[in-house]
């Protein structure tokens, strides 16, 4: 998960560079004897098809890697990766020497039209983020489309994810949930942004980074009102951090005190409004005036908790007559 340039500095300072290297809680080094076997054992019993492989990659504790991960790392021929000397650590944790070419949102266009003879001829290719899922919020997107499109294998190991992970922390409602990655890094087009998404039921899941998290917070309020929501940092660090509250003494708090590392925005769905809060009429007009009858008493139903039965004939009453 990032956005713009990746660099190591910034992902040593976030703790997922060398800084997760240090962590006491990483996974003993493969150097010693009898830890290397335990992950060196496990095969599905057949060797890798050859195609593009979709590896995850621990978003902070490297204990989270799978099996089936450090397998296709072990067998594929290359692997592609934005940052070569962040993927450089985590294989060698792991006593992995493979190729390592970079793939990020700086060279992909240059690079994809090789990576893509190479899958032709046959070769056996990883792609991997930083951190987390590839594609999601990172580079590949474009990569997988035009290899499917001429017919290509793309397959994936799934693994860590700091959206999803993020989300079952927050205790906000997962049943439902749109990720929408990172806002726009200016406050009329964020605001913009989150104004698609006012009538949304659904839990949103969003991306930001520490430096304008405390804005976007208090654009959130502004625009979707002040829900609960909850912040997530760090996440399978030994500092991981969730705070939960309304999105104005969230951004109140993190306009104190700014956070270190990128982050997960979990904020919740739009809160049901006592029937005695509202115009039942009014509303009821401008649903009309947008949505079928029907739509519009589901609508209002879902919103107040009134009878369909009652709503249908009020809004039978109120319907436009035609000419």
């Amino acid at each position: 998960m990032k956005q713009g340039r990746n660099t190591g500095a910034a992902r040593a300072a976030s703790g997922k560079g060398a800084g997760a290297a240090r962590d006491p809680n990483r996974l003993p080094c493969l150097s010693k004897p009898g830890v290397a076997a335990t992950f060196q054992t496990w095969t599905p019993g057949h060797a890798l098809e050859p195609g593009l492989h979709l590896v995850a990659t621990p978003i902070g504790s490297l204990g989270d890697i799978t099996l089936r991960a450090l397998w296709v790392l072990r067998s594929v021929d290359r692997v592609l990766c934005e940052d070569t000397r962040v993927t450089a650590r985590l294989l060698a944790h792991y006593g992995i020497v493979k190729p390592l070419d970079p793939y990020h949102d700086y060279n992909a266009d240059r690079v994809r039209p090789a990576v893509l003879a190479a899958l032709r001829r046959g070769e056996t290719l990883a792609l991997v983020s930083d951190a987390g899922t590839p594609l999601v919020s990172d580079p590949g997107y474009k990569l997988v489309r035009e290899a499917l499109a001429e017919g290509l294998p793309v397959t994936a190991s799934p693994g860590a994810s700091a959206a999803l992970t993020g989300l079952i922390l927050s205790g906000l409602p997962p049943d439902k949930f749109l990720f929408a990655g990172f806002l726009p890094p200016r406050s009329a087009a964020r605001r913009k942004a989150l104004a698609a998404w006012t009538e949304l039921e659904a839990t949103l899941v969003l991306y930001e980074g520490p430096s304008r998290l405390a804005a976007s917070l208090a654009d959130m309020a502004a625009v979707l009102g002040d829900r609960d929501a909850a912040i997530a940092r760090e996440l399978t660090k030994r500092h991981e951090e969730v705070r939960r509250g309304r999105l104005s003494a969230l951004a109140a708090h993190y306009h104190e005190t700014a956070p270190r590392g990128e982050v997960v925005v979990i904020v919740g769905p739009p809160e049901a409004i006592e029937p005695e809060a509202i115009d039942i009429d009014a509303r009821l007009d401008a649903l009309l005036r947008r949505l079928s009858l029907r739509d519009a008493v589901t609508a209002l139903a879902e919103e107040t908790g009134l009878s369909r039965r009652v709503l249908y004939d009020r809004a039978l009453a109120r319907r436009p007559k035609a000419p």
